[in-house]
C-alpha cells in the first residue's frame, strides 16, 4: 500500500487512467559514425563499420519491431531523422501508414545544433520537416533534437514552424508547457532511461533483462500512485537498429505485455499526450 504521494501536480488522463505509456521508437542515420563502432578510428573520420551498424534499423530492425507492434495491436512514436527519412522513405511511410507517429529528429543523429548559429537550425528543422513530409504523407508536430541536446532557440523554432510537442528535457514524470516567442510549447520529459535500449543495453553492457526488471520497476510504481491519486506517465525507447535485433525483441515484447495486462492502463501517441496537456491548459 502506497503512502499518499505529495507530489504538487494535480492532474489526471482520459478516462481517469491511472498511468499512460508510451513507446518512444528511432530511425536514424549518421554522417560519421552510429551509436557503437570502432575504437580505434580518429574522431571525425567515417566509421564504416558503425554506420552499417546504424544501418541495420532500416534493413531489417524496423521491420520487426512493425511486426511486433502489429501482433500487440500498439503504435509508437517514431523520432526520425530528415537523412533518415530521405535513404529509407519506404520504412518511414511503413510505420506512419501503420498508425505510429513521425516525429522530427533533426536532419543527421551525430550532428547538434548550436545556440549561436540561428540559420542553419531554421534552415535544418524546415528542410527535415520537408523530408518526413514527403516520406510519410503526415505532418509532424513532435521533436526530439538528436541526443535530445536542442539549443536555446530550438523551442521557438519549432513553434513557429507548427510544431506542438519537444522531448529535450528530464525534469519532470508528466508533460509540462513552457512559452515561447511563437506560443506554449508542451515538453514531453525523458523518464525512460531506465527503459532505453541504447542506454542500458549497448552503452552498459547489461543482459537484456535489465530492461524488463527497470521497465517493471517503473511501471509498478506509477501505477500505485496513479491508483492512489497521481497518475503519471512513462515510456520505453527502442531504436530500430538496436531494439530491432531479435536478442532485444522478446525482452520488449513481455515489458509491453506486461503493462497491457493492467487495467486503466493508456497507450497514446506523444501527440495525444501533447494535445491532452494542452487541453488541460486551456492553450489548444
Amino acid at each position: 500500500m502506497i503512502a499518499k504521494p505529495r507530489y504538487p501536480r494535480i492532474w489526471e488522463w482520459p478516462g481517469k487512467q491511472y498511468v499512460a505509456i508510451s513507446i518512444n521508437l528511432a530511425l536514424e542515420a549518421f554522417h560519421h559514425r552510429s551509436q557503437y563502432g570502432s575504437s580505434i578510428k580518429t574522431p571525425g573520420d567515417k566509421d564504416y563499420f558503425s554506420l552499417s551498424y546504424g544501418e541495420y534499423g532500416a534493413k531489417s530492425g524496423g521491420w520487426r519491431i512493425l511486426d511486433m507492434l502489429d501482433e500487440l495491436g500498439m503504435h509508437g512514436s517514431m523520432s526520425t531523422n530528415g537523412l533518415a527519412a530521405e535513404l529509407y522513405p519506404n520504412v518511414v511511410r511503413a510505420f506512419a501508414d501503420q498508425g505510429s507517429e513521425i516525429v522530427g529528429h533533426g536532419w543527421a543523429n551525430d550532428a547538434i545544433s548550436r545556440d549561436d548559429d540561428h540559420d542553419s537550425e531554421l534552415a535544418e528543422i524546415r528542410r527535415c520537416t520537408q523530408a518526413l513530409k514527403e516520406a510519410s504523407n503526415t505532418q509532424p508536430v513532435g521533436w526530439t533534437s538528436p541526443g535530445s541536446a536542442g539549443s536555446k532557440n530550438t523551442l521557438a523554432f519549432l513553434r513557429g514552424e507548427g510544431y506542438i510537442w519537444n522531448g529535450d528535457d528530464a525534469s519532470d514524470d508528466l508533460p509540462f508547457l513552457r512559452d515561447t516567442a511563437n506560443g506554449p510549447m508542451v515538453i514531453m520529459p525523458r523518464t525512460n532511461i531506465p527503459h532505453n535500449d541504447l542506454i542500458m543495453w549497448v552503452q552498459a553492457k547489461n543482459p537484456p533483462s535489465i530492461l524488463f526488471d527497470n521497465f517493471k520497476e517503473t511501471f509498478d510504481q506509477l501505477y500505485a500512485e496513479g491508483k492512489a491519486g497521481r497518475p503519471k506517465w512513462t515510456e520505453i525507447t527502442l531504436h530500430c537498429h538496436i531494439a530491432g535485433r531479435p536478442t532485444l525483441v522478446p525482452t520488449i515484447r513481455k515489458c509491453l505485455e506486461y503493462a497491457k495486462h493492467h487495467e486503466n492502463v493508456w497507450f497514446p501517441l506523444k501527440r495525444d499526450i501533447a494535445g491532452w496537456a494542452l487541453k488541460r491548459e486551456g492553450k489548444a
